[in-house]
């Protein structure tokens, strides 16, 4: 089977990620994707390569959001493009887009304009900021509204220290991941009701989201969450430490009653367990500093490898190994929890990230990777009734590309 969304029809009108980070996940669903790109660069996002160096062979940034989908060229700057793209809008269950509001505008593809004209439309518009406010059409990229504005970089930086760097794409994907859930319980909705509707998320949203451990705090108390600090966890039981290489690991025991003993123990220092120091939660906070010493002391003498070993022992101590991108890729418990897919290339396959929900009784596949600049345009022209003649047509007065 193609996936749980076999026989939705989406047009995606997407720049750069978070547009089709949403539309790549229906695709990957099922669903039949039409990628509308203009004439010329087609989507920004395939300048991906050129920034990773113009000489790469490939562009997996954008091989990874657009995959199994289909391409067309229009110039929507035109009487007839415009019009070939509202026509494939009509056909289509679902729009996509993550343009700012003013230039869907004018275009005339703002949502008030289309989902007027077509009543059973779903409509998925992500945006920077949201879609009222002084700042609704404000330019943004995910590390301004979703990690900077929200509040995210900030309380990730130590007193004093610089706020780190997000990585490329994790607000926008978030935001896709949302846009699809969105979409999905539209359709629900539209089963029922018969009428499509408006599906809107944020970057900014998104963030504030991502944060509301947080925010929630703040909301009901007045003052933040304090900034978390290693060296002075008020639960050693739920902090990094680094082995003998330099590695890092984390201890995760939240319930410090709980967790705390097995760590004791693995640390080989079960005295502890009496220390009227460290014998219960509050003593342990008040001493953290001096116990966190003590603890990176013990765990400078062996490996990472060494010491899960003797973590895993251990029924109520549970530890992650801080792994790099290089770890991750050969992790097997990575691709045994399906996070690669192979993805049909010619006559073999590519991996690439997979994304994040599996169905047991609609399985999905990729079907192919991402499309060549318009590779599709003839063929969904042809589907919209258009002959040999007219797309020559279309092709010489640069409305098709």
């Amino acid at each position: 089977m193609a996936g749980p969304l076999e026989g939705i029809k989406v047009v995606e009108l997407g720049v750069w990620v978070a547009g089709p980070a949403a539309g790549v996940i229906m695709a990957d669903w099922g669903a039949d994707v039409i990628k509308v790109e203009p004439p010329g660069v087609g989507d920004p996002s395939r300048l991906f390569m050129t920034m990773l160096g113009s000489d790469l062979p490939f562009n997996p940034i954008f091989e990874n959001d657009n995959r199994s989908k289909r391409s067309i060229v229009l110039d929507l700057r035109t009487e007839e493009g415009l019009a070939l793209a509202l026509e494939m809008i009509g056909a289509a269950d679902v729009f996509i887009s993550n343009m700012r509001s003013a230039a869907l505008g004018r275009l005339g593809l703002d949502p008030e304009t289309l989902c007027k004209q077509f009543p059973r439309l779903i409509y998925a518009l992500i945006t920077g900021y949201g879609r009222e406010g002084v700042d609704a059409n404000r330019a943004a990229y995910d590390i301004a509204a979703f990690w900077a504005r929200s509040g995210i970089a900030h309380s990730l930086t130590q007193a004093g220290g610089t706020p780190p760097h997000q990585r490329g794409g994790m607000g926008d994907h978030n935001a896709g991941l949302a846009a699809a859930a969105g979409i999905c319980a539209a359709l629900y909705r539209r089963e029922l009701s018969g009428e499509g509707q408006v599906v809107s998320t944020s970057l900014l949203r998104e963030g504030i989201y991502t944060l509301s451990f947080d925010l929630s705090v703040a909301l009901r108390f007045g003052v933040p969450v304090m900034i978390g600090d290693r060296k002075t966890m008020g639960n050693p039981a739920i902090n990094c430490y680094a082995d003998s290489e330099g590695k890092f690991f984390w201890i995760v025991g939240l319930e410090g009653e709980r967790h705390w003993p097995a760590l004791a123990r693995a640390a080989g220092h079960a005295e502890w367990l009496t220390d009227p120091r460290y014998e219960d939660p509050r003593n342990r906070a008040q001493n953290a500093e001096g116990l966190i010493k003590e603890l990176d002391r013990v765990f400078a003498t062996k490996t990472r490898d060494e010491w899960g070993k003797i973590f895993d022992a251990e029924v109520d101590l549970w530890w992650a190994p801080v792994q790099s991108i290089e770890e991750v890729v050969a992790d097997p418990q990575v691709s045994a929890a399906g996070g690669f897919v192979e993805v049909p290339d010619g006559v073999g396959t590519t991996m690439l990230p997979a994304t994040p929900v599996d169905f047991d009784g609609t399985p999905w596949a990729p079907r192919s990777m991402a499309p060549e600049h318009g590779e599709h345009s003839e063929e969904i022209l042809r589907e919209l009734g258009r002959n040999d003649e007219s797309i020559a047509a279309l092709r010489e007065r640069g409305i098709v590309g």
